[in-house]
């Protein structure tokens, strides 16, 4: 009895864990999602067939892995007070399903190093080709670019020269303010930018990704080591569940 009661208290924990750090992917999805600020708004409206999808969906994918593990948590409790063999099966079978997914995702990551890199360099000559013909012209575009380049100090996808020519160029005489080291509203003059040393918003956006890459990393090895033990402790219910039946 003491026993069962331990490896209760131990189940609770282990989906207790499942069940923040889904809220958190949940989060996290939704925070990017309705951030109209974030450097993944950049690559809206690109249209890329090597995945490029992958990175700007990136918080749909959070959304729903968020979504699972809530509701695996959840489902893992419930088994746990009712010792429902059934409850218990379907929730180690669904976490072992998980758990298999999320180590063919980690070798394919590891496989394909540096796929965010590729993918950007890609897309590089389409983006650059936009900011020159729709940055001053589409209200979209620009309001994403600028509110962006404000708020991460960078300029144009890799400098000011991704302006030049644009309907923003050639109606104001200059560049986005951000363009300039020194604290200009609106307008760069060109004097102004060929004097400053902003990086561009490619460099900022690869900092981005890769220390995001790492904390998801660091959430997903902890997921990883709570649905082991989880699966360990449902199995052990499961089976003293069976033989009080």
């Amino acid at each position: 009895m003491c026993c069962s009661g331990f490896l209760k208290v131990m189940m609770f924990i282990f989906n207790g864990g499942i069940f923040l750090a889904g809220a958190g992917c949940l989060a996290m999805g939704i925070w990017l999602k309705v951030d109209s600020g974030s450097l993944l708004g950049l690559l809206e409206g690109i249209e890329d067939g090597d995945g490029l999808d992958q990175l700007v969906h990136v918080a749909y994918v959070l959304i729903g892995v968020g979504a699972g593990l809530v509701v695996i948590g959840f489902l893992g409790c419930c088994g746990a007070v009712k010792e429902s063999r059934c409850m218990l099966l379907t929730f180690f079978i669904i976490v072992l399903v998980i758990f298999i997914v999320e180590v063919a995702g980690a070798v394919v990551l590891f496989a394909f190093d540096g796929l965010a890199d590729k993918i950007l360099n890609n897309v590089e000559n389409e983006v650059r080709s936009k900011l020159q013909t729709e940055f001053g012209r589409d209200e979209s575009l620009t309001s994403v670019w600028t509110s962006t380049m404000d708020r991460f100090k960078c300029c144009g996808y890799r400098n000011y020269t991704d302006f030049t020519d644009s309907p923003f160029n050639i109606g104001t005489g200059g560049y986005p303010g951000a363009c300039c080291s020194e604290n200009v509203e609106a307008i760069c003059r060109t004097s102004q930018v060929e004097s400053s040393d902003i990086p561009g918003c490619f460099e900022k956006l690869k900092e981005f990704l890769e220390e995001n890459a790492l904390i998801v990393a660091g959430v997903a090895l902890g997921i990883a080591a709570l649905e082991i033990a989880a699966m360990v402790v449902s199995m052990i219910l499961y089976k003293k569940a069976g033989k009080r039946d």
